[in-house]
């Protein structure tokens, strides 16, 4: 299409193994004058004349069955039935198939109803399989002519018929010159235009002795030359090639002028074949400019590649660095217990007891589970609860912590007294009955493989998601939510409820929702793709596809109401305990509580209405600022804490306001808003 658009014939020939050579010669419709012609066909011969005796076979590129034929001696159509395409082939097996063979093709192609020929659809060389096909511009297309004998088959282009068996070098050299003689015959005088640019590209018709100019070709090259012009445009606008652009754009308005609403070629001015000559000069100008598109899209796939694998590198490294970020401690924070137990251990143990201990028991009463080492956002539940509450008294809260937080966690509510409502602080080891003995699970986080999982980076894989690795499910407080008839071993019904999250409404309504002979009730989580079962649990797995649905809705740990009086009856903590087995090498599901507990309360939960639990504060900063404020319950689940400088700025004053920054213990560690 882009190619010189001047010489736009094509001659081929075949030289077979014995040193046959069969020219056959065809020629599209192009008026030049004849001295041009023989211009072009005298470079086509020393190229015919310097190429060596090694010719590749090549196959003919044409939609006509006629080039699919490779035994056929002569394939021929003829120009009177009216079929625009017109191939004539000459040759025969052991041509095509020998080494040194070659097929050269005459193919008149693509012509429009007017039967003319398009400039942009006659191909240059072109690339096939590794070999290369050339084909000779002529730039004229002379007519098929029938000798009158009747006869078909025979390959006749304007009287020229070539065969034999004559030594090669010899026969290029005349037969080039026949070439040259048969095409000047061809073209009569009155048919010559006279032309100056190679660059013309206006197609013409030699037949019966005159010639006619196509315009319907003519106003399709003008538009192919905008479009051209259109494209090179917007490539050297983004270079900075101002003047080039400039004259791009001149050229654009002269041959849009020159266009105007014209829908015939006797609508186009006189001046349009010099505007078309012009426009093809600025364009070629705009090739050299430009590099080449293959050339380009390579360079772009490259560094499309190389930036992906960057993107990949910083989000792993991006994802490595949160996850220590959101773990590690701050240093006011990791002041506060240490300041707590200090004035612990100095105060008279006369003052270490809780009041109302007569409440911990009483299944009457409102009860709450957390367990955390987090002594500040401990804080935080308790107060926000307490300061919701209708009736603060009825209302008791179980914390169990670990033995390095729990003097901490139980000076801060002692020195920060509840009122009416009762509170409990344990310590973890008290429980002497939770031992790996009876705690699968506490078996496992205890042996040594689990400990060089976490602590042992060689055992890491570089695709694993390095939140799996957090030290943090090395603690059995994380787990202790699987053991609470154990550890309530009076109470009917419990709320459990995280450390990271705050409440906002008094939460008694919840204790009279009924489950219905459901063992936990909590919010689904099934907005989200990602909160299926499928993201959490390994469905390659026989034993996981064959008792779970992959599309079965998730639900959100961290503010769930427990009904302890069916989960002693249907034996829950049994069924966590037997895939707590199963999981032993971690085949079933990554570590964590919440895939543990889809699998132990599978069929066993009932969804409570969204309003009662509003999560996603720790990671996403598009929740809905009413979603917020209606909700009983707000949870920061996420890397995003709101004690963290990491935490999202916009919710952290829904967290900050339950905490009195006038504290004596939090003014000591410099903890502020």
């Amino acid at each position: 299409m882009w190619g010189d658009p001047c010489l736009t014939g094509v001659a081929s020939g075949v030289l077979d193994r014995d040193g046959e050579y069969d020219l056959v010669v065809a020629a599209s419709d192009v008026s030049l004058t004849k001295d041009l012609t023989i211009e072009r066909l005298g470079e086509h011969k020393n190229r015919v004349l310097s190429a060596t005796e090694d010719w590749q076979v090549v196959e003919a590129a044409s939609k006509n069955p006629a080039f699919e034929k490779p035994d056929a001696s002569v394939s021929r159509k003829d120009p009177g039935s009216g079929d625009a395409n017109v191939v004539i082939t000459e040759g025969n097996g052991a041509a095509q198939s020998g080494r040194d063979g070659v097929i050269w093709e005459v193919v008149s192609r693509d012509r429009g109803a007017d039967g003319f020929t398009q400039p942009w659809e006659i191909n240059g060389g072109e690339e096939r399989d590794g070999e290369r096909v050339d084909r000779v511009k002529l730039g004229v297309s002379v007519e098929e002519q029938n000798d009158g004998t009747g006869e078909t088959g025979v390959n006749n282009i304007a009287g020229t018929h070539t065969s034999g068996n004559l030594n090669p070098s010899l026969e290029k050299e005349r037969s080039t010159g026949r070439l040259s003689e048969q095409v000047t015959k061809a073209i009569p005088k009155e048919s010559y235009t006279p032309t100056t640019n190679s660059n013309s590209a206006l197609p013409t018709s030699v037949s019966a002795g005159h010639s006619t100019t196509s315009p319907d070709a003519t106003i399709r090259t003008i538009k192919d030359q905008l479009t051209r012009a259109t494209t090179y445009l917007s490539l050297v606008a983004s270079r900075g090639n101002h003047g080039f652009a400039r004259e791009l754009r001149a050229r654009m308005r002269d041959i849009q002028r020159v266009l105007g609403d014209a829908t015939s070629g006797g609508q186009l001015p006189q001046n349009v074949l010099s505007k078309i000559r012009a426009m093809e000069q600025t364009l070629g100008k705009g090739k050299r400019i430009l590099d080449s598109c293959s050339g380009a899209l390579n360079r772009l796939r490259a560094t499309l590649h190389s930036t992906e694998e960057r993107l990949q590198s910083h989000k792993k490294e991006t994802n490595y660095l949160a996850q220590v970020a959101a773990k590690s401690l701050p240093k006011g924070l990791h002041c506060l217990p240490l300041r707590l137990t200090n004035e612990y251990y100095y105060t008279n143990s006369n003052n270490k007891k809780f009041p109302h201990i007569e409440k911990l028991e009483d299944p009457k009463l409102y009860h709450y589970a957390l367990f955390s080492d987090n002594v500040l956002a401990a804080a935080v539940v308790v107060n926000s609860t307490i300061i919701h509450a209708k009736k603060p008294a009825d209302h008791v809260f179980h914390i169990v912590t670990d033995r390095l937080n729990y003097a901490a966690m139980k000076m801060w509510f002692l020195a920060n007294p509840l009122g009416e409502a009762a509170i409990q602080v344990q310590n973890i080891e008290e429980f002497t009955w939770l031992n790996s003995t009876y705690s699968p699970v506490m078996k496992q986080l205890e042996s040594q493989s689990m400990i060089d999982y976490y602590f042992k980076s060689g055992q890491a894989r570089r695709d694993e998601n390095p939140k799996f690795r957090n030290p943090k499910y090395l603690s059995m407080l994380n787990h202790l939510r699987f053991y609470l008839p154990e550890i309530f071993p009076k109470l009917s019904k419990v709320l459990f409820l995280d450390d990271d999250t705050v409440v906002q409404q008094d939460l008694s309504a919840i204790w009279s929702i009924d489950l219905k002979g459901k063992v936990n009730g909590a919010v689904e989580t099934c907005g989200e793709t990602f909160h299926r079962f499928d993201k959490y649990l390994n469905f390659s797995n026989p034993l996981i596809a064959s008792n779970f649905d992959p599309r079965a809705c998730g639900w959100a740990y961290g503010m769930n109401v427990f009904d302890l009086s069916e989960w002693r009856r249907q034996k829950i903590t049994n069924v966590y305990h037997n895939w707590q087995r199963l999981n032993e090498n971690r085949i079933l599901w990554k570590l964590g509580t919440l895939p543990a507990g889809l699998v132990t309360f599978w069929n066993r939960t009932f969804p409570l209405h969204h309003s009662w639990h509003q999560l996603g504060l720790g990671y996403n900063p598009n929740i809905n600022e009413k979603d917020i404020r209606r909700a009983s319950v707000i949870h920061y689940n996420g890397n995003l804490k709101p004690w963290l400088e990491i935490g999202l700025s916009r919710y952290r004053k829904y967290w900050s306001k339950y905490v009195d920054f006038d504290q004596v213990f939090l003014r000591d560690c410099n903890i502020n808003p």
